[in-house]
């Protein structure tokens, strides 16, 4: 089946408030569509209503919503000027956010607890949620069909589609006569997933009796576990992601989870040096070339935000910023097109066991493990409990993941069949937190009695790590409030301890305190701290959650001397560079090989904080004589560079190729044939 997304797309904002004249006078059909072009762009969203609650169309059902300032059928003459070009154009459309509803029909919003709505009247701001349980449902697809009748339709991209805690009437009676107590949070948390879910099904359903064609994307400004119940309303996945509000790990974050889901996905970032709507903005050349690149590194297409101005005119300069990324984008999509990602390591995600909205479950933990593996050069998925584990080598559980007896049946049978298995802190503990739910060589006792140990790996643990202690800083700051401290266990018979737990003087209390962060040591083991079998290994210290924090150097090293033991010979291994080396391997079917082709990615930007809001990328700082070595899982004739098609000297040994890269820019594609 050929792939439904093209490769360059753009996201098109145009919320427009009714105080503004002119809207639309200074577009251009032919300069919007030509610029396009120019900018090598192949599909963009356009607006047919925004957050404003305004309509940019003629429409035939809701003529009273047209923009008062607007005198033209924008959205259709911009529909038919891409399309005269071959540029898709699928259509945008606000779900929970709309100005002029929430005024119209308060009953249609989201309410709290206490009965009322977020609604602040003085707020400058559209962020009223309404909910979806309600007859607003019969609007949105009235004004869906209003849509399908007045402009051609390629696709619809569905706006602010989130669960949210509603206690409406609507909401309130549904639970009561399903037997969901609406008084517990937690359970109208759920009872939302459940709705929303069942609006995006529905809604999916009707835009397909209409049209089967279609593509369809429900936007929740993240795409994760909770996004698994209801892809069959998606026809692929989009994961928004602005570094400035989302931070640079977001994106590879969501993109290993996204891409488990068997659907396309593509990242969406934004031309604007900071978030969405900061008009006449321009982003970094090189900060924009990093997150395109690395959207298509991960194996999926791209996107760039921009918004539009009231009246009309297309910004020739965001397009001359943006042609410049998209013409390298469009020179590499043939080494890019119907990837499949070569992993070996899985991460169970702790987001499937919040108690929370999906776009509020990241947490440090899970953060820290993707910064971890990416600066080890770990190829890896982020998973849920219901992803086939048998194409993986290696499963990690970070530090919040609960173990029931499904989950315990499915990571013992994953051993048995010759997995390996990394726990650390609480991970691997039965729901109830009594006991470890898997044979980890391992007895639980119970927590950490220290607030800030020490761990001190053998001597004979490598990674570059000495036999001395390492400060382990469970509580963050001076207060305890954000404290968590690690487990404590001891090992069982037939396991190996490779380093152990050293006591510090006593915990930091008003009475006993000494200097400005913790106590010293005081070099007396109390307690395993890495446990190793055969197949497994568990780290009783939270250094998922620590590296999500501060990063200390130690804990990415622990890793890795764990992961060497265990993975001795991973998929790619390259010396000699900075961790900041962004290394992902593909495999392409061909049409002139049955064994197909390894792609090698390699990203070299070095984001740095520079200010106190994000982090910037301005410049690339070359590589030279980089030494690569992968492990071949096919006959090997030519590794070259593409699309330069420069041939490069390999190497083959012990099921290995090795060869030499003579220099990396910013980005480079291997191509292993």
């Amino acid at each position: 089946m050929p792939d439904l997304l093209p490769f360059r797309q753009i996201h098109l904002d145009f919320h427009t408030h009714e105080s503004i004249a002119g809207i639309g006078t200074n577009f251009d059909p032919d300069n919007f569509a030509d610029t396009l072009v120019k900018a090598h762009v192949n599909s963009i969203n356009l607006f047919a209503r925004g957050h404003h609650g305004w309509m940019y169309y003629d429409s035939k059902a809701f003529p009273e919503r047209k923009h008062p300032h607007l005198t033209r059928d924008l959205l259709k003459e911009q529909i038919e000027a891409c399309h005269a070009r071959g540029i898709k154009a699928p259509v945008y459309v606000s779900v929970q956010w709309d100005a002029q509803l929430i005024d119209e029909h308060p009953e249609w919003c989201v309410h709290h607890e206490r009965g009322g709505t977020n609604t602040n009247y003085y707020e400058p701001g559209f962020y009223t949620t309404l909910c979806v349980n309600t007859p607003y449902i019969d609007f949105l697809k009235a004004h869906v069909k209003d849509i399908f009748d007045c402009v051609p339709v390629d696709g619809f991209w569905f706006d602010i589609v989130i669960p949210r805690d509603c206690s409406c009437h609507y909401c309130r009676k549904e639970m009561i006569e399903t037997g969901i107590d609406p008084s517990n949070a937690d359970a109208r948390m759920t009872f939302s997933i459940l709705v929303m879910d069942r609006f995006k099904l529905e809604m999916s359903e009707y835009v397909r009796s209409i049209d089967p064609n279609v593509l369809i994307f429900y936007n929740a400004g993240h795409v994760g576990p909770a996004t698994r119940t209801s892809t069959e309303a998606y026809t692929h996945l989009e994961l928004e992601s602005l570094p400035f509000d989302w931070g640079y790990t977001h994106f590879p974050l969501s993109s290993r989870y996204a891409r488990t889901l068997g659907l396309e996905f593509l990242g969406m970032t934004g031309k604007f040096h900071t978030a969405w709507e900061d008009f006449h903005s321009f982003k970094n050349q090189k900060a924009l070339e990093f997150e395109c690149f690395s959207m298509i590194a991960q194996g999926g297409k791209c996107c760039i935000g921009d918004q539009l101005h009231p009246n009309g005119k297309i910004c020739e300069h965001t397009y001359d910023l943006i042609g410049n990324v998209y013409r390298q984008v469009a020179e590499r999509e043939a080494w890019c097109e119907g990837v499949t990602p070569l992993t070996e390591v899985a991460v169970l995600s702790p987001e499937e066991f919040a108690k929370t909205a999906q776009h509020e479950a990241i947490t440090k933990d899970i953060k820290g493990a993707t910064h971890m593996l990416q600066e080890l050069r770990m190829q890896f998925d982020i998973v849920d409990t219901q992803q086939d584990l048998s194409t993986y080598k290696l499963l990690i559980l970070v530090e919040a993941i609960p173990v029931n007896e499904s989950l315990a049946k499915k990571i013992s049978d994953f051993i048995a069949k010759g997995g390996k298995v990394i726990a650390n802190h609480r991970a691997g503990l039965t729901p109830e937190g009594d006991r470890f739910a898997i044979d980890l060589g391992i007895n639980y006792k119970g927590e950490d009695p220290w607030d800030v140990p020490f761990v001190k790996p053998a001597a004979d643990f490598g990674a570059d790590l000495r036999n001395t202690e390492y400060a382990s800083y469970q509580t963050r700051g001076y207060e305890k409030k954000d404290e968590i401290r690690g487990t404590l266990i001891d090992a069982a018979d037939g396991a190996h301890v490779i380093a152990e737990m050293v006591a510090p003087t006593f915990n930091r209390t008003w009475d006993h305190y000494c200097s400005h962060r913790h106590a010293p040591t005081t070099g007396k083991v109390y307690a395993p701290a890495v446990v190793m079998t055969e197949n497994t290994s568990y780290i009783s210290q939270p250094i998922f959650s620590l590296y999500g924090d501060c990063a200390p150097q130690w804990a990415r090293q622990l890793l890795k001397g764990v992961l060497d033991r265990l993975l001795p010979e991973p998929l790619v291994v390259v010396e000699g560079v900075p961790h900041s080396l962004v290394v992902s391997v593909m495999h392409q079917p061909t049409h002139t090989d049955s064994h197909g082709r390894m792609l090698v990615h390699l990203l070299n930007y070095i984001p740095r904080r520079n200010n106190d809001k994000c982090d910037i990328v301005e410049d690339v700082i070359p590589l030279h004589d980089v030494r690569i070595s992968l492990r071949a899982y096919q006959p090997v004739s030519s590794v070259r560079l593409v699309p330069e098609d420069e041939s490069l000297d390999f190497v083959k040994k012990n099921g290995r190729i090795s060869f030499t890269l003579p220099r990396i820019g910013g980005y480079q594609i291997v191509e292993v044939y």
